[in-house]
């Protein structure tokens, strides 16, 4: 992603001048606000006011709030460089972002404000989005980037079957949350075998010229997003299938040689570079992790599945998320202290949820990692909100994060 080429002069706050300045730190917050609400409950200290049982709250809002959320700031950001068309800002920004925070709260209080009047805040969100996207991508006539209009109504598809079971008509929901999580996956690694090896190539050539770049784009990478989309789908439609398992195979070595063909090992000493390199890899482990957990059960199924959630889309998000920030708001590509400590929080809560179910004592784990994705997000938040919300700088006059 590079800066934005022009924006419309506007008057209003500076949270409201480009898509990923209210959509992150939503995404931020919101994230380190539903994990403890979901530990309090499944600790059974408390009931959510929710109509969804407490697991299906918490995979939906952490699918369809948070990535819902991170995915609007990372598209409204990119979508003006691929088209060339204004960015999306002010009042249009505003609504969308209050029809995103109007389903948060509607699906949280939906046990009593009704199952039906929540689907209806919760769905409008993506639907208005869904359409702002179109019309940028068709306006610009930038078809190269119509599978992200595809990924974008199978998210509004996934939620509406979440919402379906809510309101009576059917046993939907874990498959609305399926493929919800696959939606999410599949985005990842369309968009990071862009960014990642782009990324990676351009501070190679600026720091070290004498290291091979990385592999370009090729057929490979087409056979490793085919064998991903073919896995994703047979877990999303017969998780527990013993084709599932051998998919899941072939995708996640897809997915680990697609990886070592970045050089990023090369990139070690730039925090911003390695953790994208790291959250590509919790994709390629969590998949194999799924065929292990299919072909020889030794592990609980959760394992593949928090490697795949915790572990790609925690730290690909916040990867992403720290880096576009701190571009786009005239801030040096590196990360300082503050970033580098969010990345191995979010390490950490990754690695400690796939140990819970191991360890001796499940419920003292899991808020282990809670609190560490907790404080992972809540420290993006406090760090990078003053950047979010105040006008760009010029790299001269600001340090790194």
């Amino acid at each position: 992603m590079t800066a934005i080429p022009r924006y419309r002069r506007q008057s209003g706050p500076a949270l409201l001048s480009a898509g990923f300045r209210p959509f992150f730190l939503m995404s931020a917050l919101w994230s380190a606000l539903a994990i403890p609400l979901w530990l309090i409950s499944f600790s059974g200290e408390d009931t959510l006011p929710s109509v969804l049982p407490p697991l299906v709250w918490h995979v939906h809002e952490m699918v369809f709030g948070f990535g819902a959320a991170t995915v609007a700031g990372f598209l409204l950001t990119a979508i003006p460089n691929w088209t060339g068309r204004m960015p999306l800002q002010g009042a249009p920004l505003a609504g969308l972002a209050l029809l995103w925070l109007a389903g948060r709260v509607a699906v949280l209080l939906s046990a009593r404000i009704g199952a039906e009047g929540a689907a209806i805040l919760d769905l409008s969100f993506p639907v208005a989005f869904l359409a702002a996207v179109a019309r940028e991508i068709v306006a610009g006539r930038n078809w190269r980037n119509l599978p992200m209009l595809a990924a974008l109504a199978a998210l509004l598809i996934a939620n509406l079957l979440v919402h379906l079971e809510a309101v009576g008509v059917g046993a939907t929901a874990e498959l609305g949350n399926r493929l919800g999580v696959a939606t999410l996956l599949m985005m990842i690694s369309f968009v990071g075998g862009r960014i990642i090896p782009s990324f990676t190539r351009n501070w190679l050539t600026r720091e070290r010229p004498q290291v091979s770049p990385p592999a370009r784009f090729d057929r490979f990478d087409r056979v490793a997003l085919g064998t991903m989309a073919v896995a994703l789908a047979l877990w999303v439609l017969v998780p527990e299938a013993l084709i599932t398992a051998w998919a899941a195979l072939a995708a996640g070595l897809a997915q680990v040689v697609r990886l070592a063909r970045w050089r990023g090992f090369a990139s070690l000493r730039e925090p911003l570079l390695w953790v994208l390199h790291l959250g590509y890899g919790w994709l390629g482990l969590g998949f194999l992790l799924l065929a292990l957990g299919g072909l020889a059960p030794v592990l609980p199924r959760t394992a593949a599945l928090h490697a795949l959630t915790a572990g790609a889309i925690g730290t690909m998000t916040l990867a992403v998320m720290t880096r576009a920030t701190l571009g786009h708001t005239g801030r040096p590509l590196a990360a300082g202290p503050r970033t580098t400590t969010v990345y191995l929080l979010v390490t950490a809560a990754a690695v400690l949820r796939l140990l819970a179910p191991l360890g001796g004592n499940y419920l003292a784990i899991l808020w282990l990692a809670g609190v560490a994705w907790i404080v992972a997000f809540g420290l993006f938040a406090l760090s990078y909100a003053r950047p979010l919300m105040t006008p760009r700088v010029t790299v001269e006059a600001a340090r790194p994060i």
